[in-house]
């Protein structure tokens, strides 16, 4: 992207509501916490208890620091991370039932579009 003389601004504009998007999403979780570690536990995930909460907690600042663009190689690495490693793993829909197949189907689509809007802020931050 060349830049058209605004100074940025439809890139800032573009961080905050990416990182904003990420850091609500992610916030949601600890209106129920129990529920997000019964879903890591239903998934495989080792010590739910301690990693669920941990994963809200660095994506909701992960979101912020996109959003805020501060640390933004921190921020946007600690997204991309997070997303990759919960998405082929905790929506994995090809290995559910056919019948059962379309809510992991569709939170794994969702965070693949997250994944490819901060890959293309990690890619800024690394400018």
């Amino acid at each position: 992207m060349t830049d058209t003389g605004d100074g940025g601004a439809l890139s800032r504009l573009g961080r905050v509501a990416l990182g904003l998007g990420l850091a609500l999403q992610a916030s949601e979780d600890f209106r129920d916490i129990e529920d997000a570690i019964e879903y890591a536990e239903s998934e495989g995930v080792p010590m739910p208890s301690v990693l669920a909460p941990l994963g809200s907690g660095t994506m909701v600042l992960a979101g912020l620091g996109i959003a805020l663009w501060r640390l933004p190689r921190l921020a946007t690495g600690a997204a991309a991370t997070f997303l990759t490693v919960v998405t082929v793993t905790m929506h994995d829909f090809w290995n559910d039932d056919p019948e059962d197949r379309s809510g992991d189907r569709l939170a794994f689509f969702g965070n693949l579009a997250m994944l490819g809007g901060v890959l293309i802020a990690l890619r800024e931050a690394w400018r």
